[in-house]
């Protein structure tokens, strides 16, 4: 039978402050439960406290020796492309490359808006950096693309240097500049994010994986059909798919029930309740291993689950009997 490996997304700052866990503790223990891998989103200003993703994510690796450390998922078209790579390189080098690169162009506006980046970019700015980290990362000199329009006002100029400066960055004959980063670390699997058909169109050009999240499995099955077919297009293999879900396990008190996270899940994410219903991993760990051997059964090898409530450390204990079951 096929593997079938199952992650945890790494508890929140609310939910750590509820329950009473640190970010190291919930690491340490998803890893000694048997789980697979322990995950952290990319938000940048969603009017709640969140983490910084890559400083979240080296605290999880420091804490576990095992288990993968992945994006669920990393944006790096929000970011400076040199500095998403460095980010991603640092994140490979501590962890002992164990990481799994996650990546979207999503959030809403308002976080572009923050960043100081055009949301109208994402898609482009997404492609090049999937286009140009191998590179980076593997410490090559990598001509920039030069910026595609003027900034709106002129910089103001920078004030004097009070320090050594720095040894000059070259620059290309297209005026672009040439960056090579160190140290150099072995390129990350790369999960494209998304269910829409550009996210299938750019895991087919560009990913290892295609990581869609909340759908069903007959929704997986249909994908994988499309990508394997524009895998093949471009010459390369199909790339594994990844499922995003969310559990809610057992019957303590504080557990939602599948209606309330369906609930959730339609008001979210403009879902009818009737496919919301079939979306969360709820009941016993039997339940919920034969819920998932359905999109094992659909070409999916990875599921990748945020808890909806209950206990944090409750809940990775039942999924950790729920990978078992799997096995």
């Amino acid at each position: 039978m096929a593997t079938f490996e199952i992650g945890v997304i790494l508890p929140g700052v609310d939910v750590q402050r509820r329950d009473g866990v640190t970010l190291r503790e919930a690491a340490g223990h998803a890893e000694d439960a048997g789980l697979d891998g322990v995950w952290h989103g990319d938000h940048l200003a969603i009017g709640g406290p969140t983490l910084d993703a890559p400083i979240a994510l080296a605290t999880a690796a420091a804490a576990t020796s095992r288990i993968t450390i992945g994006t669920s998922v990393f944006v790096p078209a929000i970011r400076p492309l040199a500095w998403a790579a460095k980010q991603i390189a640092s994140l490979q080098y501590v962890s002992d490359g164990r990481l799994v690169l996650g990546v979207g162009s999503g959030g809403g506006p308002g976080q572009w808006a923050a960043a100081g980046v055009p949301y109208t970019q994402r898609g482009h700015r997404t492609d090049t950096a999937l286009e140009l980290l191998p590179r980076l990362l593997a410490g090559e000199p990598v001509v920039f693309p030069t910026a595609r329009s003027s900034p709106p006002h002129p910089p103001e100029p920078e004030p004097a240097a009070r320090h050594t400066a720095e040894p000059r960055q070259a620059a290309s004959r297209d005026g672009g500049p040439v960056v090579r980063l160190a140290p150099a670390v072995a390129m990350p699997p790369v999960w494209v994010g998304n269910a829409s058909a550009a996210a299938i169109r750019r895991a087919a050009r560009l990913g290892d994986g295609w990581f869609p999240s909340l759908i069903s499995p007959e929704e997986v099955a249909a994908g994988r059909e499309r990508l394997a077919g524009l895998a093949a297009a471009h010459g390369r293999p199909t790339p594994l798919v990844a499922i995003g879900g969310t559990s809610a396990l057992g019957a303590d008190p504080g557990v939602p029930s599948r209606e309330e996270v369906a609930s959730g899940i339609r008001s979210a994410y403009g879902r009818s309740l009737e496919e919301a219903l079939g979306i969360p991993l709820t009941g016993s760990p039997e339940q919920a291993a034969e819920r998932l051997a359905a999109y094992r059964e659909a070409g999916a090898t990875h599921a990748i689950i945020g808890v909806a409530g209950g206990d944090w450390r409750t809940q990775v204990d039942l999924l950790a009997e729920t990978a078992r079951l799997l096995r």
